[in-house]
């Protein structure tokens, strides 16, 4: 029989060592600070800007949290079990991790133009970098743990043109994280995925003509904010989810409705 644990309504997560990858800015930083708030340890790396990191820990220190900013360049894949051995080593183990790094290069598949150096580094980040964290941090996670990865609504439905490439590495990763929920199931780790959209503070915003055509095509015609997309991860972090897994949580405003 299962055991439940039973933990405050305010901080589900108190206890639990959780590593964000991506974590600076954005939805990234939306899920550090919601994770910390609600009890969590928290990790998280960035691949270049220090200081953005650093703004960071420091804010969620400030509430009195754990946190702790790694840099990590999620292209280099030999770098993951070092990520995960340097996390573990500095909290003492690990029950969740968030897949929300990624890059985005648009081009359309005929543009004699295209930067196939740049398509080929958004491939090995968004896609074969997602599998080598997730590899390490499977051998350490905790029993009863979870994997939480950020894919798009563009991985079900590319809907303009230039994001074959984009999409192509968002639908992996989630046939991926359904795989993954198959082979951790025995241990009681759930693996899900969060399709997020367009928001605020995200990535570089299309021109504007897509991003008009993009929002006119969602059934709630605006940008999402992080906190709304990190709600999602928080949930499926939490003991509320410990039967969810293999699932797909669209938090896109609607864009497959």
């Amino acid at each position: 029989m299962t055991t439940i644990e039973v933990r405050s309504m305010d901080k589900p997560l108190t206890g639990k060592v959780a590593l964000v990858t991506g974590g600076s800015r954005g939805l990234g930083a939306a899920t550090v600070r919601l994770l910390a708030k609600q009890g969590a340890d928290v990790a998280f790396t960035y691949a270049g800007s220090g200081e953005q990191a650093q703004a960071v820990v420091d804010e969620v220190r400030g509430t009195g949290a754990e946190v702790a900013a790694f840099q990590s360049d999620q292209a280099d894949t030999s770098r993951a079990p070092a990520l995960i051995d340097g996390v573990v080593e500095r909290f003492g183990g690990l029950d969740i991790l968030v897949n929300n790094a990624a890059i985005s290069v648009n081009a359309t598949v005929d543009d004699p133009d295209a930067d196939f150096a740049a398509l080929d580094r958004m491939h090995t980040t968004n896609y074969l970098g997602v599998i080598a964290i997730t590899r390490a941090a499977s051998r350490v996670m905790r029993d009863g743990g979870r994997i939480i990865t950020v894919s798009s609504g563009l991985g079900t439905r590319a809907g303009v043109p230039g994001l074959a490439d984009y999409a192509a590495t968002k639908a992996g990763v989630t046939q991926y994280t359904k795989g993954i929920a198959r082979d951790l199931g025995p241990r009681a780790i759930t693996a899900n995925v969060v399709e997020a959209g367009l928001m605020t503070g995200g990535m570089a915003a299309p021109d504007a003509e897509t991003l008009k055509l993009l929002l006119g095509s969602l059934s709630l015609q605006r940008l999402g904010h992080p906190d709304e997309i990190a709600a999602a991860i928080a949930f499926l972090a939490s003991p509320a989810a410990s039967y969810v897994t293999g699932a797909v949580l669209d938090a896109h405003g609607g864009y497959n409705a």
